[in-house]
């Protein structure tokens, strides 16, 4: 008898041990959503999830992005990483927006965009990114305008830039 209640303990025990190993990791529900800043083309919405994007150091954002949406040639002058959490999406290298050069990323994908990498981007169906940004908010527009964005807005509507 004891042998079977020893044993059941330990079945017990095993299962709740495996049970919480497959929980999901919680999300942040505090997440406020609005317009992404004015460096973003229109019809993205941004969600600040760590740190001061209106300042010199790392930051994390959300962007929920509509079927289609799409991000223009350009660069950082540091690294950026980048999960997909909802959608796919699609990206590319170059000065060139060519769809077909693009690679797709999908739910729980993962990747680094190394510093001064130029890159473009498209969402297929509502795509939500995780973008992570280390130490500069510089956003660099490739050939499609020459436009410098310097000072990436922390707060929406607040932005300043120059032409080359």
């Amino acid at each position: 008898m004891l042998r079977l209640t020893l044993s059941s303990a330990l079945l017990v025990f095993a299962s709740s041990a495996l049970m919480g190993q497959a929980t999901p990791a919680a999300q942040p529900t505090d997440l406020h959503w609005g317009p992404a800043p004015a460096v973003f083309p229109k019809g993205a919405e941004m969600a600040v999830v760590r740190g001061d994007p209106g300042k010199a150091a790392p930051f994390t954002v959300e962007l929920r992005l509509p079927d289609g949406y799409r991000f223009p040639p350009h660069f950082h002058p540091t690294a950026e990483r980048v999960q997909v959490k909802q959608g796919t999406f699609w990206y590319g290298m170059g000065d060139v927006f060519d769809v077909a050069k693009t690679k797709p990323m999908h739910v729980g994908d993962q990747g680094a965009i190394p510093a001064t990498m130029h890159h473009f981007a498209f969402a297929r169906g509502v795509t939500i990114v995780m973008v992570t940004l280390l130490v500069s908010r510089d956003v660099v527009v490739g050939k499609a305008g020459h436009v410098v964005w310097n000072h990436w807005p922390g707060r929406i509507g607040r932005n300043s830039r120059k032409t080359l």
